[in-house]
């Protein structure tokens, strides 16, 4: 009886195009990693395929690319990830030079080297027709769902960013966690040597589920801030897989960036953007 050899679930290989080389990446591929063409051209395709040359380095999702000497190829290749089917995001308004996402959770802000069909930038670039170029203005974690701006100009990209760096958008959060909170208060607590203060409002109390919906506001964005803050303060939100203890919920992570509004850096009109009701 013949064994039959199968390829591994992970694969990290890069190479240079040799002098006189022909023939297409991923047939080049295949041959120097033992993976099936069908395999190669799922993960060209999902974005694990990436190409360095003079004009930098960018994923590759033809197969018939063909390949260039000097060039180099890397795969990363890993069969967890290809798999992962990801939630689909919604355009909530199109404001040409950029878009607003309601991003669902579990959805990435953007791909890794082992893909990108699981991001929100990747679907931003396959919704519009003609295609737009996309540049990522902000992040939200994965875990969490709500409104994400994206853009598609340069311009508009740089001057969104500066929005956000400089803390001028005004950001609003549905949040749940658990314990019954006061009715109001400001959690100025510095996160990583720096400063941070969470402001909340309770909305509501469940007494049977043990559960508080706040409306939460930050005026400083430091890495999970708001999950950090009130895990500091003994009402973790419910759900987070990272900070705090007996907050586990079937439901996901109950963190959502609910409310959006600036000052458009190109028309200097106030904008303004709420969740979907029916998100």
């Amino acid at each position: 009886m013949t064994d039959i050899k199968l390829a591994p679930a992970q694969i990290d290989f890069q190479a240079t195009i040799a002098l006189g080389a022909t023939g297409s990446i991923c047939d080049f591929l295949a041959a120097k990693t033992g993976l099936s063409k069908l395999k190669i051209k799922d993960a060209m395709n999902k974005g694990a395929v990436w190409v360095s040359a003079r004009g930098g380095k960018h994923r590759v999702r033809r197969a018939t690319t063909a390949v260039k000497p000097g060039d180099l190829v890397e795969i990363h290749y890993d069969a967890g990830v290809l798999a992962r089917v990801a939630p689909e995001a919604r355009c909530v308004a199109d404001e040409r030079n950029y878009s607003v996402w309601f991003k669902p959770a579990g959805l990435l802000a953007q791909g890794s080297p082992q893909g990108d069909h699981c991001a929100l930038i990747r679907q931003v670039e396959l919704h519009f027709k003609p295609a737009r170029p996309v540049f990522l203005v902000h992040r939200l974690d994965r875990e969490a769902s709500g409104l994400m701006v994206v853009a598609h100009t340069r311009q508009a990209s740089a001057g969104l960013s500066a929005l956000f760096t400089h803390g001028t958008v005004a950001k609003t959060y549905t949040v749940v966690v658990r314990g019954h909170t006061p009715v109001s208060g400001t959690i100025d607590e510095p996160l990583d040597g720096k400063s941070a203060k969470t402001h909340y409002e309770t909305l509501s109390y469940d007494t049977d589920r043990n559960e508080s919906t706040l409306k939460v506001r930050i005026d400083t964005g430091r890495l999970h801030q708001i999950r950090r803050h009130f895990e500091s303060i003994g009402f973790p939100v419910m759900g987070d897989p990272k900070y705090g203890a007996k907050n586990k919920n079937s439901e996901g992570m109950m963190l959502m960036a609910a409310e959006l509004a600036f000052i458009c850096p190109l028309t200097r009109v106030p904008r303004h953007y709420v969740v979907p009701a029916e998100h």
